[in-house]
């Protein structure tokens, strides 16, 4: 990417937009185009044509979606869907009608079937049934790689798609009914040390493995991507290892400085089973992460307690 090319990123002003940000800047990329919702809903066909039409951007990092965690991704399916599949069809068509240079989208890793092999390798993709709860999450990110080959394969068009594992860092979402789980956690065990209170409640059983990418790693790998790879298979954004819920929580739990009890209500679901990614196919490439777990959570607390005044119970 030459550094004066135009360079659009949707979804800015969530924790993957605004690392794309902070990462094209600092690497001396100044022509960069964002919008708020509020100025360009990507979900409004004709208004993302429009944007499309009078700025037409050489570049684009489809970065914008609608997401939350397991209670929000079972609960509103058909807003996480439809949106979904709306801010993907606008965005990766204009960018074709408007002659985009390169395109890259942004999936996650719930895209793989719920019981694929570990660790999850690019070619698992469709050999089997989804995990029920985001189902409708990863229907929409599925079609959006489908979408970036078809264009590719029938128009001749360089859209690539990147598979981020599970993300966290600054500017994530804290919201207790909506957000994922590491940020969910440094919530709860925040307020339960500042309240005093005797034990945290999480759910499910602690068993389940995830695998854990600082937002500024992910940024950093599809720059580099967006600069070095051309191929029409997606790629696979990881650490590479795991951890289980129930050492998270402790990690969390250390760092955050709560000395109260643990308890899992086993109740509630836990989800898929194990979560690692493949990235073999990326370390081949040159690119490995820089941030491991315990630092990031550090970091991420810090930004939590910058953001107190906004999540004020």
């Amino acid at each position: 990417m030459e550094k004066n090319a135009k360079i659009y990123v949707a979804g800015h002003r969530g924790m993957v937009g605004s690392a794309l940000v902070r990462r094209l800047e600092s690497e001396g990329y100044q022509n960069i185009i964002v919008r708020t919702s509020r100025e360009l809903d990507l979900r409004n066909q004709q208004a993302v044509a429009d944007f499309f039409a009078a700025e037409k951007p050489a570049y684009v990092f489809l970065a914008a979606a609608k997401v939350g965690g397991i209670m929000a991704n079972n609960i509103y399916r058909a807003d996480f869907l439809y949106e979904n599949l709306q801010i993907q069809n606008n965005v990766i068509h204009s960018a074709h009608v408007e002659g985009v240079e390169k395109l890259m989208f942004l999936g996650s890793s719930c895209i793989y079937p719920k019981l694929a092999p570990q660790p999850l390798q690019e070619d698992s993709l469709l050999t089997g049934p989804l995990e029920y709860t985001n189902e409708p999450y990863a229907i929409a990110k599925i079609a959006g790689i489908k979408m970036c080959e078809s264009y590719r394969k029938q128009y001749g068009r360089n859209y690539i798609s990147v598979m981020p594992t599970n993300l966290y860092g600054p500017n994530d979402n804290y919201d207790l009914n909506n957000s994922h789980v590491l940020p969910a956690m440094i919530r709860k065990f925040h307020e339960a040390k500042v309240e005093n209170k005797p034990f945290v409640e999480l759910w499910g059983t602690g068993s389940p493995l995830r695998e854990f990418l600082h937002a500024d790693d992910l940024a950093d790998a599809c720059v580099y991507l967006m600069k070095n790879y051309d191929g029409e298979q997606f790629v696979n954004i990881g650490v590479g290892e795991d951890i289980t819920i129930k050492n998270l929580a402790e990690l969390i739990k250390a760092t955050v400085g709560y000395e109260g009890e643990l308890r899992w209500n086993t109740d509630k679901p836990d989800g898929t089973p194990r979560k690692l990614m493949d990235v073999s196919k990326l370390h081949s490439m040159g690119w490995k992460h820089r941030y491991g777990l315990e630092e990031g959570v550090r970091i991420t607390y810090q930004d939590f307690l910058q953001k107190l005044e906004e999540y004020a119970v």
